[in-house]
């Protein structure tokens, strides 16, 4: 399974609980990327897995996951201005 899990005020609300929750999910066979509408140039260094950054386009217009984790999940679908 894929899980996409957002960056700014998800991931950075409580980075151990998500860093638990990668390392847990990864021993179970899944996958999980950080899934940002941050620009490349706006780098996220700070995390122990790939990132995937969509440019402030939809996020499900770059990746298909089979679940979402996200604070705002309206830019899952939208793309920001």
């Amino acid at each position: 399974m894929l899980i996409a899990l957002d960056y700014d005020k998800t991931y950075t609300a409580d980075p151990v609980l998500w860093e638990d929750f990668i390392q847990s999910a990864r021993a179970r066979g899944h996958t999980v990327k950080i899934v940002t509408m941050r620009r490349p140039d706006e780098v996220v260094s700070d995390v122990p897995i790939d990132v995937v950054y969509t440019s402030r386009k939809a996020k499900a217009s770059i990746i298909k996951a089979d679940i979402w984790i996200d604070d705002s999940p309206h830019w899952i679908y939208q793309d920001a201005l």
